[in-house]
């Protein structure tokens, strides 16, 4: 009788809560039903020289969860509509699930470079991030000093050239977090964050990724973190596996542009590519202001190319970290690559930023 009085609804990072709701009037007062959660996942595919490919379809993903088949709920390719999907298997043909239906048609393989020249018009550049909220996290510690005019410029084009991008945010860091500009439709006002910035002291990148991505996840629809870092971290209370582990399952992919000096920390270097590749970003190291611009170009690019699907998860009797396998069917797909994140944990207990410090400036949902 206890377990029939008792529910426990998870709220886990990296899923969608939905609703919970009494069954009809003819079954016991007190049994409900809950719903399960929905995972949701952006992946990127590519061919071998990194262009990307579009026009597949559901049929062409298979998902497993702890080697468990998924069944896709929802999928969306780039910036086009949202299509729900009861049964993605109904209408798989005699020869199995090797050869969808959707094979005998034709992928389009678009050139990652296309499109992505910061001299396009700014209604090219902004639709390719219709719909997502964009975090940029800016070193403004001493490692920034050389540079720091020239990683400004960059980082204002690349914010004014989100015309129709739905919002974005300007943090920086040093020793502390400082929210220069909240999550805001209003270009002129990140911008002005992100000049008003000035050089501060040691690094915390790992504190400060860490507050970025809770910003993130209090909000709904798709999220990506970019953040321009200089250097290595030198002042961090949080571990950097902590912080990928946190992104993964809140399904926040974490870009990360740096330059050629954090090149020379062999740590840094292999961090900032672990955390990237975990999360289903990427890791950019430019080697001038040139390559700067050209990596913000790259990830608005990817952005506009990524597959967005959720499933419901089976039943599973894992409760830890749970990781998940994003492959193409068929063989006429297997030469191409997947990149998404690898996973999330169930119950997220690690995380904690007691020593964790930030500006108030700016505001975030409670």
């Amino acid at each position: 009788m206890e377990k029939r009085n008792l529910l426990i609804v998870a709220v886990l990072l990296g899923l969608v809560p939905l609703c919970i709701f009494p069954t009809s009037a003819q079954q016991e007062a007190t049994r409900l039903r809950v719903v399960v959660n929905l995972v949701q996942l952006n992946v990127a595919v590519t061919d071998n020289k990194g262009n990307y490919v579009t026009d597949l379809q559901p049929l062409d993903f298979a998902i497993t969860e702890d080697g468990i088949p998924e069944n896709i709920a929802t999928f969306e390719e780039g910036n086009g509509p949202t299509t729900r999907l009861v049964d993605v298997t109904a209408g798989v043909g005699k020869d199995g699930p090797d050869e969808p239906a959707s094979a005998q048609g034709h992928s389009r393989i678009r050139d990652s470079v296309s499109g992505s020249s910061l001299e396009d018009p700014p209604e090219t550049l902004g639709a390719t991030l219709a719909g997502a909220n964009v975090f940029i996290l800016f070193d403004t510690s001493n490692y920034m000093y050389r540079g720091f005019v020239f990683a400004q410029d960059a980082i204002a084009d690349f914010v004014r050239s989100l015309q129709t991008a739905d919002k974005v945010a300007f943090y920086s860091y040093s020793r502390d977090l400082y929210r220069a500009a909240a999550l805001t439709s209003d270009r002129s006002e990140v911008v002005r964050g992100v000049r008003t910035s000035v050089a501060g002291d040691d690094a915390a990148l790992y504190n400060s990724l860490l507050l970025t991505v809770q910003d993130a996840g209090q909000y709904p629809g798709r999220k990506v973190i970019v953040v321009f870092s200089n250097g290595p971290d030198n002042s961090s209370a949080v571990p950097p596996e902590d912080v990928a582990e946190l992104a993964q399952s809140a399904g926040i992919p974490i870009y990360m542009i740096s330059t050629t000096e954090a090149q020379l920390e062999p740590v840094s270097t292999a961090v900032f590519e672990r955390m990237s590749a975990a999360t289903g970003g990427k890791a950019y190291f430019a080697k001038s202001w040139r390559d700067e611009k050209k990596a913000f170009a790259s990830i608005r690019d990817d952005l506009a190319h990524l597959y967005s699907f959720s499933y419901y998860p089976k039943t599973n009797p894992n409760r830890g970290w749970r990781s998940i396998k994003v492959q193409l069917v068929g063989e006429r797909l297997k030469k191409y690559h997947v990149r998404t994140r690898n996973g999330y944990r169930l119950r997220p207990n690690r995380f904690s930023v007691g020593n964790v410090r930030a500006s108030t400036s700016g505001s975030v949902p409670n």
